[in-house]
Parts: structure tokens; C-alpha cells; sequence
């Protein structure tokens, strides 16, 4: 059993890198890899009235090779609103909305720089939520391979892939707000606002074993 795991930081993560660390004493945040696009790492799936809905942070230079770490976020256009309008819109009538919306609405009210800022910041306020307890440390430089007992974990959940589905993710669910049909790993945030205190237990529930 791995100790430790090192993945990437994810935009309001999805339910497949919460049930990534169940279990581990250690995340490893990949802070010194090549930013990459199309990915989590600045965008998170929300389930509206009518569709998947797909908030994305728009960025700096993010078809330039730049740290991840280090990319910034583009503040000249009015993002942090509209997302968190899509927030209220998909989740304002959600049983748990009220218990969390005022640990999730300072984020949105505060101007951030980079990206890195922004999904750390988020993160801690889910674990808290989601009562993960685990030591979050990050990378000082980037290796191709990890060695020790580490779970590397980076870019396997991914929009466009399903390689997590048979390592450390099962879809398990849950009672979500709209549709008929149960849509898998979401954003950790469709979770905790349907599911408030159960969130915990969802997530244990989807590791695959």
C-alpha cells in the first residue's frame, strides 16, 4: 500500500482525486511539470438542469512551456462571477448549499494571480469538508519517474481518458440534483452539495479495489 501519492493540483477536484488519496498519509502536489491544457488542472465538471457543465479558468501563456506553478490566471476577463453564478445556478437548491456556499464564496470574491493560488486554496477548503486528513507537500523539481513508495498518480484523470477507472476510482452513486441518469466524477463540489456529511463516506465507497 502506497504511502504517498503525487499528482497534480486539480481546479475544484474531481471525485477521482479525492478517492486517489483515501487511505495515503501524503499528497505530493506536481508543482515543476509543463503546464497542460485540456486537463483538470483549470477546469471542473458541474451538472446543470440541461448538460455537463464545463467551468474553465482562463490563463496566461498557457500555450507556452511554463510551470504550473507559475501560470498565471487571466483576470482581465470576469471569470470568478461567472462561475460562481454556475455554482448557485446548478447547486442553489441542493440540500447542503447553504451549509457550504460561505466557505466556497470568499474564493470567488478574492482576486488570485495563479492558478496554483487559487486550486490550493480550494483544496484545503474540500478536504476540510470531505474529512481528509493528510499532509500536503510538493514537489522541488520535476522527475520523470518516482521512485519509493509513491503513487504516481499525475495526469491519469484526465477529461478525455478513463485509465483511473481500474486503479484507484470506481463510480458510486450518489443523489445529485438533476437527471435521471447518475453522471460519474464530477467535481467534488456535486458531491458535498448533495451529500454534505456523507460526502466522506461516497468517496470511500468509490475506491476501486
Amino acid at each position: 500500500m502506497h504511502k504517498s501519492i503525487v499528482i497534480e493540483l486539480q481546479y475544484l477536484p474531481s471525485i477521482a482525486f479525492f478517492s486517489s488519496l483515501e487511505g495515503k498519509e501524503e499528497v505530493i502536489l506536481e508543482a515543476n511539470e509543463f503546464f497542460e491544457k485540456q486537463t483538470y488542472r483549470n477546469r471542473c465538471h458541474l451538472l446543470s438542469s440541461q448538460q455537463i457543465e464545463i467551468l474553465t479558468v482562463p490563463l496566461l501563456g498557457a500555450n507556452k512551456k511554463i510551470k504550473t506553478k507559475d501560470i498565471k490566471i487571466d483576470n482581465s476577463q470576469n471569470w470568478s462571477k461567472k462561475h460562481w453564478r454556475s455554482i448557485q445556478t446548478c447547486y442553489g437548491k441542493s440540500p447542503f448549499f447553504e451549509f457550504f456556499a460561505d466557505e466556497f464564496k470568499p474564493i470567488y470574491d478574492k482576486e488570485y494571480d495563479y492558478m496554483w493560488d487559487l486550486n490550493l486554496d480550494l483544496l484545503t477548503i474540500c478536504l476540510k469538508i470531505t474529512g481528509q486528513k493528510i499532509i500536503i507537500t510538493e514537489t522541488v523539481s520535476y522527475e520523470k519517474n518516482i521512485s519509493g513508495n509513491v503513487m504516481d498518480a499525475r495526469s491519469l484523470i484526465h477529461p478525455k481518458k478513463d485509465d483511473y477507472l481500474n486503479l484507484f476510482y470506481k463510480p458510486t452513486p450518489y443523489g445529485q440534483s438533476f437527471g435521471n441518469n447518475f453522471e460519474p466524477n464530477l467535481s467534488v463540489i456535486d458531491l458535498l452539495m448533495n451529500e454534505g456529511p456523507n460526502a466522506k463516506t461516497v468517496i470511500q465507497q468509490s475506491i476501486f479495489k
